[in-house]
């Protein structure tokens, strides 16, 4: 149960507002400190050196400190959706995604849990996990929990939504969301600071890494998405510029095309279409003239809603029936 008191007056993430979740009180994030989970199951939608053929062990949380009015995953965000488990059901769930031959387990928006996975991992890695743990956040972490993460997560995949701070008030009531942003993402790179792939299907105990991405998994490192906003070129291009500048060739980019209006939003009516392939071609355009070279792009035709998933079912949350 170890760092279960940081539940406590509760400042794991940067809104800090200290609800005591362990006594049932809801963070920003919607949930108590009560380990909920809403889907666990293989997905294949991620970045190809994630999901690879096998797919990739998705592991979808109840929660999330940044409530965007544009978000996808809305069902689970509130943190009403999703089922109740311990966290030594989640290392089963671990295990059992590893048991399907997942090329990794994935944690989405775990950010609210974090001393549950650690405790979660570390009894699932004593009892055989040995594929790689990636973090997929919104990055509106804090550095001090992330750093609790150095020697679990292997791979971070986080989002860098806004180098605005009037598009990050707007949208997710984060105004100082890009400060935030920079700095979680500087803590990941530090832990990850170079990216490793090994072909699919080997364990850890196989083949050395390679250090190629074409036809691997990754296995270590950074890959951070910039989802093209509609409206929003002019600040996805400045968010590109300060990860190439910064980082170079030491994380990859995951520039995505696939956002996709579920609802109207009112107040923000240039959110309610989807992104031009005028838009995006002007995005990727920009990201060569400046020499990135280590990025996912994706076709202007992805965003559509089959590609988010159900999680009205709870699949592979609740532990198999035993045969008798």
């Amino acid at each position: 149960m170890k760092n279960q008191n940081l539940y406590n007056k509760c400042t794991l993430c940067p809104r800090n507002c200290g609800a005591d979740r362990n006594h049932k009180q809801t963070g920003v994030c919607g949930v108590t400190s009560q380990l909920r989970v809403a889907r666990a199951a293989l997905h294949y939608w991620e970045e190809p050196c994630i999901s690879g053929t096998n797919g990739s062990g998705a592991v979808f949380f109840s929660g999330c400190a940044l409530h965007c009015v544009f978000c996808q995953n809305e069902p689970i965000a509130q943190g009403s959706a999703g089922i109740d488990i311990s966290p030594q059901r989640l290392a089963e769930i671990f295990l059992e995604l590893q048991e399907q031959k997942a090329n990794n387990i994935n944690l989405v928006t775990p950010g609210q849990y974090v001393p549950h996975i650690i405790e979660a991992v570390e009894s699932a890695r004593r009892q055989g996990l040995r594929i790689p743990i990636v973090y997929n956040t919104g990055s509106y972490e804090k550095v001090d929990t992330l750093k609790m993460l150095e020697g679990i997560v292997d791979i971070y995949l986080p989002d860098f939504k806004y180098m605005s701070r009037q598009l990050a008030k707007a949208y997710s009531k984060a105004e100082d969301y890009p400060k935030i942003a920079r700095a979680a993402i500087a803590e990941m790179v530090r832990q990850q600071p170079k990216p490793l792939f090994q072909w699919e299907n080997l364990t850890r105990e196989g083949k050395a890494p390679v250090e190629a991405v074409e036809g691997a998994i990754m296995t270590k490192g950074v890959i951070v998405r910039q989802l093209l906003l509609p409206g929003s070129l002019s600040d996805a291009k400045k968010i590109i510029s300060y990860l190439h500048e910064t980082y170079g060739n030491q994380i990859y980019l995951s520039m995505m095309s696939q956002y996709t209006p579920l609802n109207e939003v009112p107040d923000f009516p240039k959110l309610n279409c989807r992104v031009s392939k005028h838009s995006y071609k002007k995005y990727i355009d920009y990201a060569l003239d400046i020499g990135v070279e280590n990025a996912f792009m994706q076709e202007t035709d992805v965003a559509k809603e089959s590609f988010i998933p159900d999680f009205g079912s709870g699949e592979g949350v609740l532990a198999p029936a035993k045969k008798e």
